[in-house]
């Protein structure tokens, strides 16, 4: 499958042109080859009091009816709406304390709450807040160094450049989805913080703040679905090779893996990367 590659600079908005120091993820444009592997929310079993409890509270009821009862219980949740929310042009920027190394602070909560709804959902995949951090910082500088209200929203729309093939080293991505999450007909480019192609997060897409949405632009919405798209494929991120494995579906460069590995290591160890270890993408 082709990959592409993004240049220094991404369009904020829908007119204005800022410099931006991520990539477009390559990756997000193959994801016929990783499986679709969600794995099965751990779901919690309460029952009504009645006159069969027995003295713990709990319905007589065997292991496998419980099972049975809980997936059936999950399987009623419903998808959360993939859209872009329209939001007023006067809002402020959310007024959280940054983080080490100046990450800002409604940018950590949302790769927090990532990491913590990813502990309950796929413990096996051992997803650190500060990994998604790292693809956050090369992506979008964490929406254009924090520039986010309080819910997490960008006070102007993140968008890649179009992939209609005029920028060197770019595939050429034809419209997928009618403009809806890119606001662009023709074409496609990467939406949001963490730069989704709109295809590929309408696969993945995932309800981070728990509003019923799945916003490409919300940094709590696109931390989350980041999670399951580096986890998917019952890849570990405990283990360095398989993590390595997650990072190239964003960008199939060695370089791009460094960069988000070297910017990972610092925001969990608080020490800024070292100039070698951030190559040039």
């Amino acid at each position: 499958m082709g990959r592409h590659r993004k240049p220094s600079s991404v369009n904020i908005g829908r007119s204005s042109v800022i410099a931006l120091s991520g990539l477009v993820p390559a990756g997000i444009v193959t994801v016929a080859g990783a499986s679709d592997l969600d794995t099965a929310e751990q779901a919690a079993i309460q029952q009504s009091p009645g006159d069969d409890q027995d003295a713990l509270g709990l319905r007589s009821q065997s292991l496998d009816e419980a099972v049975a009862h809980a997936m059936a219980k999950q399987g009623t949740v419903a998808p959360p709406v993939v859209k872009s929310v329209a939001l007023p042009a006067n809002r402020e920027v959310a007024n959280m304390p940054a983080g080490q190394l100046g990450v800002p602070g409604v940018a950590i909560a949302a790769y927090q709450n990532a990491e913590r709804t990813l502990i309950a959902e796929n413990p096996d995949c051992g997803m650190p807040w500060y990994l998604l951090a790292g693809i956050g910082r090369v992506e979008s500088t964490h929406a254009f160094g924090g520039k986010a209200d309080a819910e997490g929203n960008p006070l102007t729309p993140v968008y890649g450049p179009v992939l209609d093939g005029s920028l060197w080293g770019n595939n050429v991505i034809h419209d997928s989805d009618d403009g809806e999450l890119d606001g662009l007909a023709g074409y496609d480019r990467a939406v949001g913080p963490m730069q989704f192609l709109p295809e590929t997060w309408k696969r993945y897409a995932a309800d981070g703040n728990g509003d019923g949405i799945a916003d490409p632009q919300n940094l709590y919405d696109a931390a989350l679905t980041a999670g399951k798209y580096l986890c998917a494929g019952n890849l570990n991120m405990r283990n360095t090779a398989q993590q390595t494995r997650a990072i190239l579906r964003y960008n199939n460069s060695m370089a791009y893996v460094a960069n988000v590995m070297a910017w990972a290591n610092s925001y969990n160890t608080g020490v800024a990367p070292k100039p070698a270890e951030l190559p040039r993408i």
